[in-house]
């Protein structure tokens, strides 16, 4: 039956839209990394030590440094320049040079604003408690047998025990620092100690994994590295190539402190070196191995006995000389005897006189490797007696016993594990050893027979997939356990979550999941954070109050399509959603994260729900304020009329495509007022399908400072630089006031990101004014102690107003505009002053003036409606039923 044509058409689609995913995302690494070059070139001490010169050279052509033309400089330092001359000019360069360095020194440190190890450095609580079973292997893959048996089969291995494994190349630093937050279990395999790497062995040990250091080869130990007679063979720049990475190797196993040996030579070599805790994982036969040497012909009788050497290398040649002795002797012994060597080998021009008994076979696959085996008679694993092969394992054994053919080793420690001389195999110590050896086995088929097929039924005994899972394998991590599932599991996500508390729909998100976690729910948040010094790019996992959260390096771009539909952060997202198995997923402000969150939900069947702080889900501009700073006053949106209002936006239709699927799919539509609520059933939204759930805040922890009667009023303003917030309106409002008794408070809430937005000498005023860091909510009641009057002009009807709440609890008057969230806790006259959404700077200069007028009016003014608020506890009671009824759990 052929398959619906409309089915397959939407699949391509999604593999189309994966495939663009993809390149966005390798576009989005290297305009990371290209940033990257260009800041450390810019940081450089030659970049700075030559800004005189190119600030110089660029006025003489009349442009300034950025390129930009000198007309076009900004109109603060011409307002400056002409008030102040150049002194002025000057005084205001160094000071915001000055603020800049301390910004930019800051962001790199590992203390918080209290003082306290930064949560990015802190340990956290073991993965184990809250993420399902993951083991992750760090790997050396370039060497692809040494992956084979090290790598993929232990992935197979471990599979079968039930784990879920993931791989990942070691020098992919920012996807190991990513996958190392997911995984319960982490193993370093063959990986050197360089810088990065140690941050990640650093990393793992900040989460509790106790990492494993991985190998099966004595590389860590440099006077048994050099006793390998192999390493002389190497031309000299080679050689000290690899006893560099001795050292690094060793670092690495160190900073590990727990092992993994491929054998019990190499376990006691490790342990020798430092570990205590080291455990042995044998190479083993796979199922590739085993389908591939299933497939195989029978080997075909002839005349010939063909004796097989098999060579990876080209570090072997003393290893071969272990058996050349015996081996020409036998060959001249016995005319029947050939040589057949696979791989690189620099052999002895004593096999010359042989003739066509010596063929030579370039490096081939590894199935034509086993069909080249196959063929002939007797294998050949000779070694040179020494510590380094005695930590070599019993492979070549192996791949002999599973093909069914005899085989001669050296009797090293790992070959003794599982061959019985005579028995399954011979072992020859000396060149007498091997003549005989080869001699009795050319000579005696039955008695080769009888080797190959006792030394197939140990091998497959001891080192078949399956034995080897529940062995060997299963003693290395157990197997996983399902842990005890908490009431209610909730992953949320915002775009900013502490430290970097930014703006008000962190605030809330940040309390509400402080509040759920009291309830007894297991919360998890996916968030954004900055590239920090001294840490690799990646995700990082870290605790706040209880949650663990995940969080992403944002890719640069982030305006317009990048805040709207993320590739990046939706794999990131798919791979947080994964290992955290939430029961519910609540989306705060997914700007920058992007809509594939809920997609990535929806292919999942994990049951989501937004909280609706702003109007992003349904205009272009997120709060409906247009470019000249107006409201827009739409109530049911209008594409043609935003098409008009971003006239360069060719996207909206299809952006209101993916909003308004993004709503129709969630499971619940939580709005923080009822004039949101309205403005969403204004735009198709089923009144079933969305609630209010009015937002809490911090309430006082004491009583109000008693104002200074008589004293100037004080005003404050919160809202940062935005258009939207009124900060232009208000700037014109207070500069026009003509008289000096007042004091104007202004929070400057870019400094908590690594900059300053606002520049008192921008304002020209008559009272005083000062500019302020944002308040953390530690400190809420020490800032609104400063403040009589707040000031919240807002050019758009707010979801709701945090700020507005947490002044009137602490008795402060509150100039708002209304309608709109912002306004529904304001009685006009009683507890504040409500004015109309006009955009006039005038209206509020009017409302300003009257309140100077008669400032006694505050000299021990108590809110009378403060038992009409809202609390985080009542919030949070509520948002907790709503998420359970989301996950369809009993409320």
């Amino acid at each position: 039956m052929r398959d619906d044509p409309r089915d397959t058409l939407t699949d391509s689609y999604r593999s189309a839209a994966r495939l663009h995913g993809l390149r966005a995302e390798e576009l989005q690494k290297e305009n990371q990394k290209l940033l990257r070059q260009l800041s450390q070139i810019q940081t450089s001490l030659s970049w700075r030590v030559t800004v005189p010169l190119r600030a110089v050279r660029a006025l003489m052509l009349g442009k300034l440094l950025s390129g930009r033309p000198v007309r076009e400089l900004p109109e603060r330092f011409l307002r400056l320049w002409g008030r102040e001359g150049l002194s002025g000019v000057k005084k205001t360069v160094i000071h915001r040079f000055r603020r800049l360095r301390r910004t930019r020194s800051g962001l790199s440190g590992i203390k918080d604003e209290t003082g306290q190890e930064h949560p990015y450095r802190a340990p956290v609580p073991a993965a184990a408690d809250g993420l399902a079973p993951k083991i992750l292997i760090i790997a050396e893959l370039s060497l692809r047998q040494c992956a084979k048996y090290r790598v993929w089969q232990k992935q197979d291995f471990l599979k079968a025990l039930g784990w879920s494994v993931q791989v990942v190349d070691w020098r992919d630093i920012a996807e190991a620092m990513s996958a190392l937050q997911l995984c319960t279990h982490v193993i370093f395999y063959r990986v050197p100690g360089f810088d990065d790497v140690l941050k990640l062995v650093a990393e793992a040990h900040r989460l509790k994994l106790a990492p494993r250091w991985e190998v099966d080869d004595l590389i860590f130990d440099e006077n048994e590295y050099r006793q390998n007679g192999n390493i002389d063979t190497l031309p000299v720049a080679e050689r000290d190539l690899l006893m560099s990475g001795v050292v690094l190797f060793r670092r690495c196993m160190l900073a590990c402190g727990h092992g993994i040996a491929s054998t019990q030579a190499l376990a006691d070599a490790m342990r020798n070196a430092g570990l205590t805790d080291v455990t042995v994982l044998e190479n083993a036969l796979d199922a590739e191995t085993l389908r591939i040497a299933t497939s195989l012909p029978g080997h075909e009788g002839s005349d010939r006995i063909w004796v097989s050497y098999g060579s990876g290398t080209n570090t072997h040649d003393a290893d071969f000389r272990q058996a050349e002795a015996g081996l020409l002797a036998a060959m001249a012994e016995e005319p029947r005897l050939c040589l057949r060597v696979i791989g690189q080998l620099q052999l002895s021009s004593a096999f010359s006189r042989f003739g066509d008994r010596v063929e030579r076979l370039t490096e081939l696959s590894y199935p034509d490797y086993l069909r080249a085996l196959s063929q002939t008679d007797i294998a050949i694993a000779p070694l040179e007696r020494t510590l380094f092969n005695d930590c070599k394992s019993n492979i070549k054994f192996l791949e002999a016993a599973v093909v069914r053919v005899a085989a001669i080793c050296s009797p090293c420690a790992a070959f003794l594990t599982i061959m019985r001389n005579g028995e399954n195999g011979l072992l020859a110590a000396d060149a007498e050893a091997w003549r005989t050896g080869f001699l009795s086995l050319a000579r005696d088929g039955a008695y080769r027979r009888r080797l190959a097929d006792a030394a197939y039924v140990d091998v497959m005994a001891r080192y078949a997939p399956q034995a080897m899972a529940q062995t060997q394998a299963r003693a290395l991590f157990g197997i996983p356990t399902n842990r005890v599932k908490p009431p209610l599991k909730i992953l949320m996500a915002n775009v900013y979550f502490a430290p970097r508390s930014f703006g008000g729909a962190t605030i809330i998100a940040e309390e509400m999941g402080r509040q759920l976690v009291k309830k007894g729910a297991q919360v998890g948040v996916m968030t954004s954070r900055p590239s920090v010094a001294d840490l690799p790019d990646g995700d990082i996992r870290y605790n706040v109050d209880g949650m663990t959260v995940f969080a992403s390096v944002l890719p640069d771009d982030q305006g317009g399509l990048g805040q709207l539909d993320n590739p990046v952060m939706a794999c990131r997202f798919t791979e947080v959603l994964e290992a955290f198995q939430p029961d519910v997923v609540h989306v705060h402000a997914a700007q920058g994260l992007g809509t594939g969150l809920l997609r990535v939900c929806q292919e999942k069947g994990v049951p989501y729900v937004l909280t609706l702080h702003d109007a992003w889900w349904l205009c272009e501009r997120q709060f409906m304020v247009r470019a000249d700073g107006r409201y827009c006053f739409q109530t049911t949106i209008d594409l043609s009329v935003c098409q008009a209002c971003v006239p360069g936006a060719r996207h909206l239709q299809d952006r209101a495509v993916v909003m308004h699927q993004g709503l129709a799919d969630a499971a619940l539509l939580i709005s923080p007022s009822r004039a949101h609520r309205d403005l969403y059933l204004a735009n198709g939204i089923s009144p079933d399908r969305i609630v209010v759930n009015r937002n809490g805040f911090r309430w006082p922890e004491r009583p109000r400072r008693a104002r200074t009667v008589g004293s100037p009023l004080r005003f404050g303003f919160v809202g940062g630089t935005e258009a939207v917030k009124g900060y232009d309106l208000l700037k014109e409002a207070m500069q026009s006031l003509s008289r000096s008794d007042w004091e104007l408070v202004l929070v400057d809430n870019k400094l908590n990101l690594g900059f300053q937005s606002i520049f008192p000498e921008d304002w020209s005023v008559r009272g005083r004014l000062r500019v302020v860091p944002a308040y953390t909510q530690a400190e809420l009641d020490d800032f609104y102690d400063q403040i009589d009057v707040l000031l919240f002009p807002s050019q758009w009807k707010e979801s709701y107003g945090l700020t507005v709440r947490e002044a009137l609890a602490r008795d402060v008057w509150v100039v708002t505009t209304s309608p709109g969230g912002q306004s529904e806790d304001v009685v006009n006259g009683v507890n504040g002053t409500c004015l109309p959404l006009d955009g006039k700077s005038q209206t509020l200069a009017e409302a300003v003036s009257a309140l100077l007028d008669e400032p006694g009016r505050f000299d021990g003014y108590s809110n009378p409606r403060k038992d009409c608020l809202p609390t985080y506890q009542t919030q949070a009671d509520e948002l907790y039923r709503f998420l359970k009824q989301a996950c369809g759990q009993k409320t």
